[in-house]
Parts: structure tokens; C-alpha cells; sequence
């Protein structure tokens, strides 16, 4: 277990207040996760972004970056306010290690009519990742959702499609070779029964198109790590059980597989995925490594004491089973603070999903993670 700045001791005697106190700002539809990839703009609208905070009495928190060890902890970033909202770019440069973009290298937004690809967002990400020593994960490349209108209203042909799904993957994995360390090749490629999504490119390329997109990827950047990526494939149920027998067939037809990426886009009114543990290390057996890729806990708002303790517990389980796992490389977790969740304004009445509230202040949760993390390095 490695320790950035100072000794175990040191961080806990911060959070137990014998430090000075400082500002904090110095530092997808299923049974389970019950939604997809998040979509669309993901800043609250009832709170609206502001520059600066004031300054808290509350102790700087423990960096989850530098208590994470060999893994990585990581969050989706939005990219309006990366840069422009001091507080924010901060906080996500002091506690995570890595970053994926929440919006800005999908399909859609990137290249929103066929030829015209507007890189800027993606780029700025991207440059302030390598400034900051931070991983960065491709998100994501073939996704049902948020495509081109030349792409998702299916006129173009079968060999028209192929054509344009391999330049896709050739131009964005080129621009970013040896910069971006793990892509989401697929997306969401399966219904909650474990039979196969009938997106446009399932219905139009056949199931051929998930080995195909791992073969161009892999020849774009034969460094990057390639992943197959879902949500409410977190604990063992019949999603999971397809998702499974997908990637055992790849890696046996020798498919450039390397991973598989676990949403867990959690909802308090749901279970949580009790078998999880159990579940990824039945995948790490098939010789690719996992990892969490899109962690929050939704609740119906406003919270409670009682909600945010139960949420906390969510959250403690997810990264006990992925520490439990040698295969999970990383935990990320879907944006930092409630204030820029995309939850509210995709489900109606929750919210409050994330580690900091929307005064940047740590919850629950944000201790339950930390406990986790330093159960792990005893």
C-alpha cells in the first residue's frame, strides 16, 4: 500500500481533527442498478455551479487517490466544469487518480454530423489528465445511446455501417494512442434477460460487430486495455450469466478482451448485489481483469440520516468486493458531488447519489469508502 504524502498515521490524524482545519476545496434498467450510462448534461438544475466556495472549519479529507494502493479511484468528470469551476477541478485533481469522460468522447457529442468531430472537450480532458498524473478511460466507443443521427436513424447499409463503426474506433483511438490507458469498447450490449440488446448495430451488423470492434481497437492502440462495459451486471442474475458467457467465448476465439467493466449504478429501493465479490472474481477467472466503472447510490430525496447510513453500507460493499479481488484494478465512481449529479434530472425524486454533497462537503458514504480502503492495506 503506498502513501503519497506521509505516513497512514498522518492522514487519520487529519481526519480526526488534529490537523489545522483548512478549506475543502484545497485538497443505465434493471433489478439492481435500475439505469444505464448516464446521459446527457449532468449538472443538477436546482443548484446552480458557482465559482468559489467559502471556506469550511471541516479537516482536509484523506486523498482516496493515496489510499487506494495499486488501484486506481477515479470519477467521471463533467467537462463544463472541468477548469471552469475552481472548486471542482480541485477536488478532482486532489482525490482521484483517474478520469473518465462523462460526456465528451461519446459518439454523439463528438462527432455529431458525419466528418464534423469537435475534439476540444475530449482534448482538455485528456491534457489535464497527463498535467495531474491521472489515468484517463475512454468512454465509450460502440453504445446504442447518444449516437449520430447518420448512425442511429439505420439507414446505412450493413457494409456502410462496418465501414463507419471501424473508421470511428481508428479515428478516435488514434488521436489518443498511448494516452488513454483502458477503452469501453462496447456498451450496454445486453437486455436484463441476458439475451442480446437490438441496437442498430446488432440488428444491422449481427452479433459478429462486439468481436470485430475489440479486433480494429486492438490494432488502433495494441496497448490500450479493451473492455466490455454494463450496468446491473454487478451481482449474479440472468444479465450477468449472458454477459459471462459472452466474454468466455471471445477470449476462447481469442478476442482482444481485456476486461470487463461493472457499472454498479445502485438505487437504495433495490437490493444491493449481495453475490457481487462472488461475481467478479467468477469473471477474473476467465483471465480478464475487472473493474467498477460507474458507482453511485441514488435515494429518493431528501436524505435522511437513516438513507445516507444505508447508502454509505452500498458503497462499503462495492469496494470491499473489489478489493476482495485481485483482478479489480480500479473503482470510478460517476461524477463527485451531488451538486453536478446526473441522477436528479434522469430519475425524478432521486438523488444525492455521490460521495460529496453539493457543498462539497464529505457524506457518509465518502467515510464507508475510506474504511474500506484502509481495511485492505492492514
Amino acid at each position: 500500500m503506498r502513501f503519497r504524502n506521509g505516513s497512514r498515521g498522518s492522514t487519520l490524524a487529519v481526519r480526526l481533527g488534529l490537523a489545522a482545519a483548512v478549506s475543502i476545496g484545497l485538497v443505465g434498467c434493471g433489478s439492481q442498478a435500475a439505469t444505464s450510462s448516464p446521459a446527457g448534461p449532468s449538472l443538477s438544475p436546482s443548484v446552480a455551479p458557482t465559482a468559489t466556495l467559502a471556506p469550511t472549519a471541516t479537516p482536509v479529507p484523506v486523498n482516496l487517490k493515496d489510499i487506494s494502493g495499486t488501484r486506481y479511484f477515479g470519477t467521471a468528470v463533467n467537462d463544463r466544469l472541468l477548469g471552469s469551476d475552481a472548486e471542482f477541478t480541485k477536488l478532482l485533481n486532489a482525490q482521484f487518480s483517474q478520469v473518465t469522460a462523462e460526456n465528451a468522447m461519446k459518439w454523439g457529442p463528438l462527432e455529431p454530423t458525419q466528418g464534423n468531430i469537435d475534439w476540444t472537450a475530449a482534448d482538455a480532458l485528456v491534457a489535464s489528465a497527463q498535467a495531474n498524473g491521472q489515468k484517463v478511460r475512454g468512454h465509450t466507443l460502440v453504445w446504442h445511446s447518444q449516437l449520430p443521427t447518420f448512425i442511429s436513424d439505420g439507414h446505412l447499409t450493413k457494409a456502410q455501417l462496418n465501414d463507419t463503426v471501424k473508421a470511428h474506433i481508428e479515428a478516435e483511438m488514434g488521436r489518443y494512442k498511448g494516452k488513454i490507458y483502458a477503452w469501453d469498447v462496447v456498451n450496454e450490449a445486453f437486455n436484463d434477460d441476458g439475451t442480446m440488446r437490438q441496437s442498430v448495430f446488432e440488428t444491422t451488423l449481427g452479433d459478429g460487430y462486439i468481436a470485430d470492434a475489440f479486433r480494429w481497437a486492438h490494432a488502433a492502440d495494441p496497448a490500450a486495455k479493451l473492455y466490455i462495459n454494463d450496468y446491473d451486471t454487478d451481482d449474479i442474475n440472468p444479465k450477468s450469466d449472458g454477459l459471462y458467457a459472452l466474454v468466455k467465448k471471445l477470449k476462447a476465439d481469442g478476442v482482444p478482451i481485456d476486461g470487463v467493466g461493472f457499472q454498479a449504478h445502485l438505487d437504495l429501493e433495490n437490493n444491493p448485489p449481495a453475490k457481487m465479490a462472488e461475481n467478479l472474481q467468477r469473471f477474473a477467472a476467465l483471465g480478464v481483469e475487472v473493474a467498477i466503472t460507474e458507482l453511485d447510490v441514488r435515494l429518493a430525496t431528501p436524505s435522511t440520516p437513516d438513507k445516507l447510513k444505508t447508502q454509505a453500507d452500498y458503497y462499503k460493499l462495492v469496494v470491499e468486493a473489489c478489493v476482495s479481488t485481485p483482478a479489480c484494478v480500479g473503482i470510478t465512481v460517476w461524477g463527485i458531488s451531488d451538486r453536478d449529479s446526473w441522477v436528479p434530472m434522469t430519475f425524478p425524486g432521486k438523488g444525492d447519489a455521490d460521495l460529496y454533497d453539493a457543498s462539497f462537503k464529505t457524506k457518509p458514504a465518502y467515510d464507508a469508502v475510506v474504511q474500506a480502503l484502509e481495511a485492505a492495506a492492514k
